[in-house]
């Protein structure tokens, strides 16, 4: 997201809890700040992107000496409804201006400026934002005026792409067990209702063992677990989801949680 802002020609100071993450950024042309309220300091715009809420909120503690009243706070990372509501109200405490944008898009969209962000804040915000939104993504879906909307709309989004890599993953297992070429399966149904992109994608780095994650399968966990929650909260089983978190901790467990969330296929495993 940074290198997209100064692609688009933005002015962007970044900071970092491991600097040395910081510090890639500057043959880029970004300031690198070893203190979080110096960064955010007279900044128009400040940007989080973070793994979960306590993460979030532990930057914003951070940069809250540095922050002024009416600053927009764009907060993109994915933290559920809940954790929202409270940085929402953070924010406000503060006197910032909190606006709820969940990306959807993993580490390809994002390297490319090429993310859809969901936005959930006061109108007075878009002017502002749109420099920002336009470097970052290909395309912005305004929510609702209120905190929250967005955060659910990425949970459900979510819901679809974490069931998606699961369905993925237990073709390929299955076709290994009954030793059917995993290829011959890709051919059957490409080019028909059935195909997806997604499936090429992932099953592409199953087949080739490239596992550099897009979106790894500790954070996938992660997300499915916000679902949940959100969904027992709302009143809705999700059965799907349920195996889904499952076999994701057992993909964790047997040391794969760094790797892309299809290796949820190594899940699939049984002792013989």
């Amino acid at each position: 997201m940074a290198r997209s802002l100064l692609r688009a020609g933005l002015s962007v100071r970044v900071w970092n809890r491991t600097r040395a993450k910081a510090e890639a950024l500057a043959d880029d042309g970004a300031g690198v700040h070893a203190d979080a309220g110096e960064a955010v300091r007279g900044a128009d715009v400040v940007l989080t992107a973070l793994n979960d809420g306590p993460s979030v909120s532990a930057a914003l503690d951070a940069a809250a000496p540095g922050l002024r009243p009416g600053q927009l706070w764009l907060q993109t990372s994915t933290v559920g409804p809940d954790a929202t509501i409270e940085l929402a109200a953070r924010a406000t405490e503060l006197g910032v201006l909190y606006c709820d944008a969940p990306v959807l898009g993993t580490r390809g969209p994002a390297e490319e400026g090429k993310l859809t962000v969901f936005v959930s804040g006061p109108p007075e915000a878009r002017e502002r934002l749109t420099p920002v939104l336009d470097a970052i993504g290909q395309r912005t879906v305004w929510v609702s005026h209120e905190p929250g909307g967005a955060s659910r709309l990425k949970l459900v989004a979510n819901t679809w792409v974490i069931n998606l890599v699961g369905a993925v993953a237990e073709c390929l297992g299955l076709a290994e067990g009954l030793q059917v070429d995993p290829r011959l399966f890709l051919d059957a149904i490409a080019g028909g209702p059935l195909d997806t992109a997604y499936l090429h994608t992932k099953s592409a780095a199953l087949l080739t063992g490239d596992l550099k994650p897009s979106f790894a399968v500790s954070t996938a966990l992660k997300d499915t677990r916000l679902i949940l929650e959100a969904a027992r909260q709302a009143g809705v089983r999700l059965d799907l989801t349920e195996a889904s978190a499952e076999r994701f901790a057992r993909a964790e467990a047997a040391g794969h949680g760094a790797e892309d969330m299809v290796a949820t296929y190594f899940a699939g495993r049984t002792e013989q």
